[in-house]
């Protein structure tokens, strides 16, 4: 499995201090795309229907699931802000003083019983999906810039799905997301499946909070060794996240 012994080294050792530093994160996340990139190759934004076929019934699902996001932002106050769930998320999270929310019900495996039993509808979708190893509702303030990065894993990818987005002046989503230099405004129930190893950002241009669903989704079609070593690295972050005690 290639590079797997590194990437365990650098992660245990942050895990060491009870939550990955910054610096080895950036080590451990720059190896595993370095990795990733030498094996598996693809367009930045997917064919639903060919890598997510199960995404089709969050769509159909995407009004129950709205409303179970609008309940939650009566106390949005009490969701978390991104770099308070990842400390080495900072540097995107809390960057210019807006916030940035998640709701996380599920997280490389462990679920949260309590978010999950707070939004049913969207729970038994994710029950329902196995190859859903993240769920979350994303919690954009108002004028919020999430700074161009990038993600560790290529071997899964991100479903966003449009909740409650405000629309701008001329009618388009105020909210942007830019994925490898392309501008998407994803609507309230649109939906795009990509991979986040590719540089993107996003921002608020409303004076309204923005919602979506992302869900990390399992990469289908990948080499047999990129599959294991992607089944090895989702076992190491879903134990630095029991370590912390967030799925408590």
């Amino acid at each position: 499995m290639p590079g797997l012994h590194r990437v365990r080294a650098v992660v245990e050792q942050g895990y060491a201090f009870g939550v990955i530093p910054h610096m080895f994160y950036d080590r451990a996340a720059d190896l595993v795309r370095l990795i990733y990139d030498g094996r598996i190759d693809g367009p930045p934004v997917l064919d639903m229907d060919a890598f997510f076929p199960r995404g089709a019934a969050f769509v159909d699902a995407w009004r129950s699931i709205r409303d179970e996001a609008n309940d939650l932002t009566r106390r949005l106050h009490q969701v978390p802000r991104f770099h308070d769930i990842m400390r080495e998320q900072a540097s995107i999270s809390a960057n210019d003083g807006r916030d940035w929310r998640m709701f996380v019900l599920k997280a490389y495996g462990s679920e949260m019983p309590k978010n999950m039993a707070a939004c049913p509808a969207l729970a038994r979708l994710v029950e329902e999906s196995p190859e859903v190893l993240s769920a979350s509702i994303s919690f954009l303030a108002p004028g919020k810039h999430v700074p161009a990065h990038r993600g560790p894993f290529r071997g899964v990818l991100r479903f966003y799905l449009g909740l409650s987005v405000p629309l701008a002046d001329d009618g388009r989503p105020a909210a942007v997301l830019r994925v490898a230099d392309t501008e998407y405004r994803i609507g309230d129930g649109d939906c795009m499946l990509w991979d986040d190893t590719f540089p993107h950002e996003v921002w608020n241009g409303s004076r309204q909070v923005r919602s979506v669903l992302l869900l990390d989704v399992w990469r289908r079609d990948m080499p047999i060794d990129m599959v294991l070593f992607s089944k090895a690295l989702i076992a190491l972050v879903r134990t630095g996240i029991r370590v912390r005690g967030v799925a408590a």
